[in-house]
């Protein structure tokens, strides 16, 4: 039977996070203790051992409260950085920087007279040799770098940027300012502008007066810059302020000039400004006439539209006259007269003849009434245009007036301006230079001492206890590291739990290994085993049974993935349990490549199965009776060249259906299905497979990897057993019930 929603290899992972709990963990490092103890007591001691041998490092502070104000003078962006600038972020880390340059070690270096000292006191002496406990002592210290940070309760010191000496410095220099720079660190205290200036040495006065000296060399530093930044400004501004005496000096000049050439002008005059009131009162009548002439344009241009079309008639303009109206009041009166004589009269009737001559002289009245309309629209848009280009000309006319009187005042303008200008500068010049001088002369700074360093009384390195419990954490972590790091590497299955959420099929039990020489007999129920192995064989037995009555069960071929792992030792017992349950039982030996069921039971190999499928036997004279009441075996017989196609004949299906009146089971040993395809041919003609699993032997991949062949051949697979299980190598994988309780038991039995 084909299972194909069936999936192989894969442990779903809600199996792998529900089923884990402490003991999991605890039973992995238990397995593992052979690699994680060594790992682990490697470590701490060497780790103890480098915590004990560190040469005392003393450790000095100054305090600093850096202020972030840029220099008191007026600095120009070209020359000197903005007020942004200083307020920015990137201050304090600039100024932790320059704590660590190598300028300022050197100014230190000249201030404390160092330079031809033998050596600063910055680390013990060099040994002459490196010992292998010595490496082993700065590896450990590397690995526990990290774990120290955890009882470290100090902001992480500013990275200390690459040193690399100078084109003016000698090699012993450039040696001495490493040196020295090598005890020095910069740490800012959290949430203030306070930093800690630490110097560390194995000379405790040295380390405190290293710290003061950079400290004094910083603040020196910092004063001289600003100076320096002072009096570059004051000299730049005495140059402009020079400069900016000339330009007020030359204006004056040239407007005194202009003065004298064409009088004093002003914008202000009477004549000026009776020029600009005739220039606005021509703007505003311009405006007015533009106007006019526009609605008066658009009438016209209705008029000239009407004449075109004939539709005079309707035009607005001839509609709103009163005198037009009443003539074509009149004309419709008469017309209306016309219309009632001529129902009394004929045409040629007197009175016909008087009407119709008054209807003439109407009508020519009423065309010449709206002509003289269209006229008048004609001659006021006239007008209209004549008023504008007259109002246009006089404008332009005044304002070529306008100009030629201002211009004057407007270069004098212009002329008193620049010098206003000019002095504005050379007053605010003056001013700057003054707080120049005086900035100067004051020679403040932005840093201050907050507290002075103290030689230490105590060593800050090393902290001992500190150091073993880092050492301990760190090869405790380690340790629990590699032990897990195998234990997923160990592709191998173990536990019933781990091949039940591989394999996905029943679980029929476990059976434990058996301890015995590498030549003994395989153990068997009919001799004297263990009693939890004989106990393992009749769950395994239950269960199938139990099997068998739900899915009918009687012939059961018994394989595994690979050879090794104990299927015919499992076939061979499993036949026996059965038998002693009162059941006639024949099992056979169907791995005709290499057979063992004639060695377990010393019975002849040959005849066997092999004769039986070639005809060369009846199947009769190739059956054994055992010593277990109710168990028959059937050898492999000779061996063959063609095992599987011997098992996939017509004659092995016969062969099968004879044995179903004689016995009531029948257990065949297959090869290994990942080997051969014995294994699938035969389950294919039986009830199903047992699949036999070897704890701590077969792999993931073997296991899943020969279930998925058997589900393509279509076989249906009863079940898994769990053989070779070690509980004496692995006693955290099973309960106390298997390791004690059964002992116990079957002590007192």
């Amino acid at each position: 039977m084909r299972n194909p929603e069936r999936s192989y290899g894969t442990l779903p992972t809600e199996h792998l996070h529900s089923e884990k709990h402490a003991m999991d963990y605890i039973r992995v490092l238990y397995k593992r203790r052979w690699i994680a103890v060594p790992v682990f007591l490697l470590v701490f001691v060497v780790g103890a051992i480098n915590a004990v041998r560190q040469t005392p490092v003393y450790e000095s502070r100054v305090q600093l409260l850096i202020e972030k104000d840029a220099p008191n003078v007026a600095t120009l962006d070209q020359m000197f950085q903005s007020q942004d600038a200083w307020m920015s972020d990137d201050f304090y880390q600039t100024q932790y920087r320059i704590l660590q340059s190598r300028s300022l070690a050197k100014r230190t270096l000249d201030a404390m007279k160092l330079w031809d000292a033998p050596r600063l006191g910055n680390g013990p002496e060099p040994h002459g040799t490196i010992s292998l406990l010595g490496l082993l002592m700065s590896g450990a210290s590397s690995t526990a770098g990290f774990v120290k940070a955890i009882f470290s309760s100090e902001p992480p010191a500013p990275e200390r940027a690459a040193s690399e000496p100078r084109e003016n410095e000698t090699a012993a220099q450039s040696a001495r300012i490493d040196e020295f720079l090598s005890g020095l660190a910069i740490l800012p205290v959290r949430n203030s502008r306070i930093a800690e200036v630490r110097y560390a040495s194995t000379d405790p006065v040295f380390a405190a007066a290293a710290a003061n000296a950079v400290s004094k060399a910083y603040i020196q530093q910092n004063m001289e810059l600003k100076f320096n930044s002072s009096k570059e400004a004051a000299d730049w501004l005495s140059q402009q302020l020079a400069e900016q005496r000339k330009a007020v000096e030359a204006s004056e000049a040239a407007l005194q000039s202009f003065k004298e050439k064409n009088g004093t002008i002003s914008i202000a005059d009477s004549g000026s400004n009776i020029v600009v009131a005739r220039l606005t009162d021509l703007n505003a009548a311009l405006t007015k006439a533009k106007t006019d002439r526009i609605n008066k344009e658009s009438l016209y241009n209705q008029v000239k539209a009407a004449e075109g079309t004939g539709a005079i008639d309707s035009l607005t303009v001839v509609l709103s006259n009163d005198f037009i109206q009443k003539l074509r009041t009149d004309l419709t009166d008469l017309q209306r007269q016309q219309a009632q004589l001529a129902e009394r009269y004929g045409p040629r009737h007197a009175e016909m003849i008087k009407i119709h001559t008054a209807i003439e002289s109407a009508d020519a009245k009423l065309r010449l009434e709206i002509q003289k309309v269209v006229e008048s629209v004609k001659s006021e848009y006239q007008a209209a245009l004549s008023e504008e280009r007259s109002l246009q000309s006089a404008l332009d006319t005044q304002k070529s007036e306008a100009l030629n009187l201002n211009r004057r005042g407007i270069e004098a303008s212009v002329l008193q301006r620049e010098l206003e200008s000019n002095r504005q500068i050379y007053e605010s010049l003056l001013q700057r230079t003054k707080e120049t001088d005086i900035s100067s002369e004051r020679r403040s700074t932005n840093v201050r001492v907050i507290d002075e360093a103290e030689v230490p009384r105590a060593p800050a390195s090393p902290n001992v206890p500190r150091d073993l419990l880092v050492s301990f954490l760190t090869s405790l972590i380690l340790a629990v590291g590699l032990a897990f790091l195998f234990e997923q590497m160990d592709n191998r299955i173990r536990t019933p739990q781990e091949m039940k959420a591989l394999l996905h099929v029943p679980f029929l039990g476990m059976v434990p290994t058996v301890s015995r020489e590498k030549d003994a007999p395989a153990p068997l129920l009919s001799g004297a085993v263990a009693p939890n192995f004989a106990e393992a064989m009749k769950t395994v037995r239950t269960n199938v049974l139990f099997s068998s009555a739900d899915e009918g069960l009687r012939t059961v071929v018994v394989t595994s993935a690979g050879p090794g792992e104990g299927k015919s030792v499992v076939a061979a017992n499993l036949a026996m349990a059965i038998a002693q349950a009162g059941q006639r039982v024949l099992l056979v030996d169907a791995d005709m490549r290499r057979p063992r069921v004639h060695e377990m039971f010393q019975v002849p190999q040959d005849p066997g199965l092999s004769n039986v499928l070639t005809g060369n036997a009846k199947t009769p004279d190739a059956v054994h009776r055992t010593t277990v009441p109710g168990l028959w075996v059937l050898t492999s017989g000779y061996i063959p060249p063609n095992p599987a196609e011997l098992l996939g004949s017509r004659r092995y299906l016969d062969f099968t259906a004879s044995l179903d009146n004689r016995f009531d089971w029948v257990i065949v040993d297959t090869p290994p299905v990942l080997a051969v395809t014995d294994s699938a041919v035969a389950g294919r003609h039986s009830s199903g497979v047992l699949f036999v699993v070897a704890s701590d032997k077969t792999s993931r991949h073997a296991a899943s990897e020969a279930l998925a062949q058997l589900d393509s051949a279509g076989v249906h697979v009863v079940g898994a057993v769990l053989n070779r299980v070690d509980l004496i190598k692995h006693p955290y994988y099973y309960s106390s019930y298997y390791r004690k309780e059964y002992s116990k038991y079957y002590a007192k039995a």
